[in-house]
């Protein structure tokens, strides 16, 4: 089993910045990707990125790419999205979740969070 608690949504400007980070616990050795996912109201839950706990390797959204960072700190099991630059599109329920592999698809992810709300104003 392994859990994830996200956290460090909020209300932001847009051009603001936030800091999501996601915090495992349990058996994280099993589950060597990590991965940000966000669902907007009436839409289906997108790919944001993804990073690899062993190579810190990563993969972004084109949509996210140059504005958001995702990374890891091994020690603390903690996995971060830096989200800077925030546009009113990027409103929506940010999850983290865990799998075998780095993947696009949600339904290669068998571990998720309860999400966090991030909210863009214009």
């Amino acid at each position: 089993q392994v859990q994830l608690v996200e956290s460090g949504g909020g209300l932001v400007q847009a051009g603001g910045s936030l800091r999501l980070s996601c915090a495992a616990s349990g058996r994280t050795f099993s589950r060597d990707a990590m991965g940000w996912f966000r669902q907007a109201p009436g839409k289906e839950r997108e790919f944001v990125a993804t990073i690899r706990w062993t190579t810190g390797s990563t993969y972004y959204a084109d949509s996210v790419s140059g504005r958001l960072t995702i990374s890891r700190d091994n020690a603390k099991n903690t996995v971060y999205l830096q989200m800077n630059s925030l546009k009113p599109e990027d409103t929506a329920v940010y999850y983290c979740a865990a799998g075998y592999r780095r993947s696009l698809r949600a339904s290669d992810y068998d571990y998720w969070g309860q999400g966090t709300q991030v909210t863009v104003s214009s």
